[in-house]
């Protein structure tokens, strides 16, 4: 490669250098929850000695028969220093993201590690017709996403080999992988990984304002559907009207390792295949499995004695448990016949390795429990929940421009913040129960997020994967920058986030179901 990455980088100016240069700025996202913590401490302080306060949208006052009033809590008051000091192993622990993650990662580890994952991508998009390429990798990148990093370092580089062999320009294929797996990070069949990270902070923004709640895992399954439908076309749109074009015919002289990782794409072996079928025979297993539990004798996942909109209950809170052994057996089930898993000190090995990838996201988890745990304590959460209700709801905004502002400002967000978590866990304890008070649902909150936070994924220099995925595109073309990358990236990102805001009001002008048991609306 004759260009580094580092060289790339310099000099790029405009608005994507503004962001860069910014972005680079901004401490890690652990040491910037740290930072919000101490900035929390100030303001509760602040607040508590100005009296700033707000009625309680639901709770009642038994003595005067109004609603109780919610006052400013200094967070250096005794009862919650003794609740920082004391709980510190109950705030981590009870943080609803850790478990739902760490749950479903142990059967993911296993999956991934054996191979089921990068070998069904690889025959997703192996001997497609040409016609038919860009759609296929656009759509297997979108399905990746339920092996979160896999779909990255597996589809993203082996979607150039195969643009390049069907005598395709190869970044296009990249370019196309690329919006699939990362412009369309939420778009998908199934509830996965990001639907337990994303509604355990949900269900923990809920907590802080309303007490209990449950989060139903599958609460944007219908909609994340959508997105797969609305955004396929887009982006197999751009790819081949916008981006192949403006690439023009592929130089192999430009190339630094033209053909690197042809093997890739080489045709699956007898054990991989006798793999792909036992992993499908597991995933119908485990699908017939839930439906006996959810339609057998004595019906264990579905409560027949709790109200109609509540039978299903158990049935939700069970798919991260599905989830999880869905990965596991087919996981197993692939690697016992692609030769990929022996014995059971495989398995364990493989979900050992699974945990030590967590390592970042378990010290991340634990800083961001603490800010989301002590914004309920000082009631600054309720408070600014309430008012900005309040001021929204003077407004007379429909539901769909609330919304719009919404995946606007996370989209903004995204650019500086790479980490999905780490910004629903700043914005969503304010954003969801303002929103519930302006009678949105918690599912529709997070949806509207998902929205926002996938469009300007691939724009952003501060996304994780952008800098390798730079150096793949320098395989091919060696002196293919950071502001090259960025400018073919930039059409889908417009095209993702104006498909998405306009999916998002048609849902919710028609008020469509979100997901099983979840609407677009809520009433206290």
């Amino acid at each position: 490669m004759n260009t580094s990455t580092s060289d790339t980088q310099q000099g790029v100016g405009g608005f994507l250098g503004w962001v860069e240069r910014s972005g680079n700025k901004l401490p890690d996202p652990v040491v910037l929850f740290f930072w919000l913590i101490v900035g929390l401490v100030a303001i509760s302080i602040l607040a508590s000695l100005t009296g700033v306060s707000a009625s309680h949208p639901t709770q009642v006052d038994p003595e005067t028969g109004v609603n109780r009033i919610i006052a400013a809590t200094s967070l250096l008051s005794g009862d919650n220093l003794a609740k920082l000091w004391v709980d510190m192993p109950k705030t981590f622990t009870h943080f609803h993201p850790l478990g739902y993650v760490l749950v479903v990662m142990l059967g993911a580890g296993v999956a991934e590690r054996a191979g089921l994952f990068g070998t069904a991508m690889r025959a997703g998009v192996r001997d497609v017709p040409k016609a038919l390429l860009t759609p296929t990798v656009v759509l297997v990148g979108m399905l990746g996403n339920l092996a979160a990093d896999a779909a990255y370092v597996v589809l993203i580089p082996l979607a150039g080999i195969i643009f390049h062999a069907a005598g395709r320009h190869p970044i296009a294929g990249i370019a196309a992988a690329f919006a699939g797996v990362s412009g369309g990070f939420s778009a998908n069949f199934l509830p996965g990984q990001l639907d337990a990270l994303l509604f355990g902070i949900t269900e923990a923004s809920v907590e802080t304002v309303f007490g209990d709640f449950t989060a139903n895992i599958a609460g944007n399954w219908f909609f994340i559907v959508g997105m797969t439908f609305v955004f396929l076309p887009v982006i197999w749109a751009v790819t081949d009207r916008i981006i192949e074009p403006r690439l023009g015919v592929f130089d192999p002289e430009l190339a630094a390792a033209t053909g690197a990782g042809d093997d890739g794409a080489r045709a699956l072996t007898a054990a991989e295949r006798k793999g792909l079928r036992n992993a499908g025979w597991a995933v119908l297993f485990v699908i017939g499995l839930w439906t006996f539990f959810t339609i057998g004798p004595g019906t264990p996942l579905i409560d027949e004695s709790a109200s109609a909109e509540a039978q299903m209950a158990p049935f939700y809170k069970s798919l991260v448990a599905a989830f999880f052994v869905l990965f596991l057996l087919s996981g197993w089930a692939y690697g016992k016949g692609a030769g990929t898993v022996e014995n059971h000190r495989d398995l364990v090995k493989m979900m050992t390795g699974a945990m030590e990838d967590l390592a970042y996201y378990l010290v991340l988890a634990f800083v961001a429990a603490h800010f989301v745990a002590m914004f309920s304590w000082s009631n600054l959460g309720l408070i600014l929940a309430v008012h900005g209700a309040d001021f929204l709801g003077s407004t007379n905004m429909p539901a769909w421009a609330l919304l719009t502002s919404i995946i606007l400002v996370s989209s903004l967000l995204n650019l500086f913040i790479g980490s999905a978590s780490a910004k629903w866990a700043l914005i969503a304890p304010v954003m969801v129960p303002m929103l519930m008070l302006l009678g949105i649902s918690p599912e529709m909150a997070t949806a509207a997020y998902r929205v926002g936070d996938g469009a300007t994924n691939i724009i952003t220099p501060l996304m994780v994967y952008f800098p390798l995925i730079l150096i793949f595109c320098q395989r091919w073309q060696s002196n293919f920058g950071l502001g090259s990358l960025a400018a073919t990236m930039l059409p889908y990102s417009i095209g993702l986030l104006l498909s998405g805001l306009a999916m998002t009001i048609f849902w919710v002008v028609l008020d469509l179901p979100l997901g099983p048991g979840a609407s677009v609306f809520y009433t206290l």
